[in-house]
């Protein structure tokens, strides 16, 4: 067989992990044969234009930005790995657009986030940040004025979904009153509460947490309005996106005692590296918690999400499942069947006769009507044995997964590429 038709060999599959992405990541991707670069810090347009030129596969983090026009240039790459909860720092749609699935890590860090929201509560409530600030200047302040303790105290979760549920619980445990809004219907767990709006949450809690996504619709969801019918000397706390919260409105509540205090771990403008300055409002206000956006940084959560990541990564590469991809239609594939009894299912006879495992065809393709009839037209045309077929859409692309003969595929793959719907087709032997 000819050397063009051979597939692309593991070894040359170029995986490139920035952001300082937890080494689990980088000795799984060796593990599977493939070649890795890891990179320290962000990278910036002209440093992604560069990687982007032979990446197969890329990792990130929430700093570097992949638009529309970096991925346009980017002839190689099959997929790429949010090594986090968010992934408004790529363009998905144009991912989508290009065949390209782009997967995250929704789950991973949830208790890291919520043991930190829980920590600032109880600092918050005792004032702790600004003691320990007295200390280090030399200040003995020993007085117990505004110091409180969280039993019995009503913490108000906004978002109750896997971190907002996780701080509930742990709250609750420790005595507090619990309620919660969410726009979508949840289960209460223990003796949590839903409130039915968010102006109802707000007037109520002592401290409000917030646990929801980067939406249009949360775009300074907590502003002037909101932070006035907060009671007066209540908390703020933001561990969740940058642009959820007004900063110039919080830090005006704060400098005139409106609220007693808050604390923030996201903001509308991060730092790129570390050793950047950081400007804020929020810089020097008292009773104010400011953390570098870490509360997914801890060693547990960041191997989980690397383990999380690169398991559907190196199973897109090697078979082709989209399982857990945010932007692309979802299959989850089994194993490429070897012609073998365990072969459920399946016709085995012309598999066992060519003496080797089937092979699998990944086919993206905009999602119009007839598409699924051409690609069997063309088997049918070539003689093809198609042993299983999978195929999910969504509104704009549709991805169809083949499983055929060996003595098929590189034939039946040829015949895909002239489809004119066809946007990325993938030989797997």
């Amino acid at each position: 067989m000819p050397a063009t038709t051979t597939p692309f060999p593991k070894q040359r599959i170029e995986v490139v992990l920035a952001e300082s992405i937890h080494p689990r990541a980088a000795e799984l991707c060796e593990a599977e044969g493939f070649k890795v670069r890891s990179i320290k810090p962000a990278l910036g347009e002209r440093e992604l234009a560069d990687v982007l030129k032979t990446a197969h596969v890329l990792g990130i983090r929430s700093k570097t930005e992949l638009s529309a026009s970096a991925l346009q240039n980017a002839k190689r790459l099959l997929a790429v790995g949010c090594f986090c909860i968010g992934t408004n720092q790529v363009d998905l749609a144009s991912a989508c657009s290009l065949g390209v699935p782009v997967f995250n890590s929704p789950f991973s860090n949830t208790r890291s986030v919520a043991e930190l929201t829980i920590a600032e509560v109880v600092m918050l409530a005792r004032g702790i940040f600004t003691k320990s600030q007295k200390m280090h200047r030399g200040e003995w302040d020993k007085s117990a004025a505004g110091a409180h303790e969280v039993r019995g105290r009503t913490l108000g979760i906004v978002g109750y979904g896997h971190i907002g549920s996780q701080v509930s619980i742990l709250a609750e445990a420790m005595g507090m009153r619990v309620m919660f809004y969410d726009i979508i219907s949840k289960l209460a767990l223990g003796n949590a509460q839903r409130a039915p709006s968010l102006g109802a949450l707000l007037e109520a809690a002592d401290i409000v947490t917030l646990h929801v996504p980067a939406t249009p619709h949360t775009k300074n969801m907590i502003g002037e309005r909101e932070i006035g019918k907060m009671k007066k000397g209540a908390m703020l706390i933001n561990n969740a996106r940058g642009n959820i919260v007004d900063i110039n409105a919080l830090a005006a509540a704060l400098k005139k005692g409106k609220l007693g205090g808050a604390a923030l771990d996201v903001f509308p403008h991060e730092p790129i590296g570390a050793g950047d300055a950081f400007e804020s409002p929020l810089r020097g206000v008292e009773n104010m918690i400011l953390t570098p956006h870490i509360g997914g940084s801890t060693e547990e959560a960041q191997e989980s999400i690397s383990q999380d990541v690169v398991t559907k990564l190196i199973r897109f590469v090697n078979n082709g499942s989209t399982t857990g991809a945010v932007n692309v239609p979802q299959v989850e594939l089994p194993e490429q069947g070897d012609g073998t009894s365990e072969d459920r299912g399946s016709d085995t006879t012309s598999a066992k006769r060519a003496g080797g495992r089937r092979h699998r065809i990944l086919h993206f393709h905009r999602n119009q009507p007839g598409v699924l009839k051409k690609l069997n037209g063309v088997a049918a045309d070539l003689g093809v044995n198609i042993a299983a077929q999978y195929l999910q859409t969504n509104d704009s692309i549709g991805y169809v997964v083949l499983d055929v003969d060996p003595t098929d595929g590189v034939r039946l793959t040829d015949g895909f590429k002239k489809i004119q719907e066809t946007i990325r087709v993938r030989l797997l032997w």
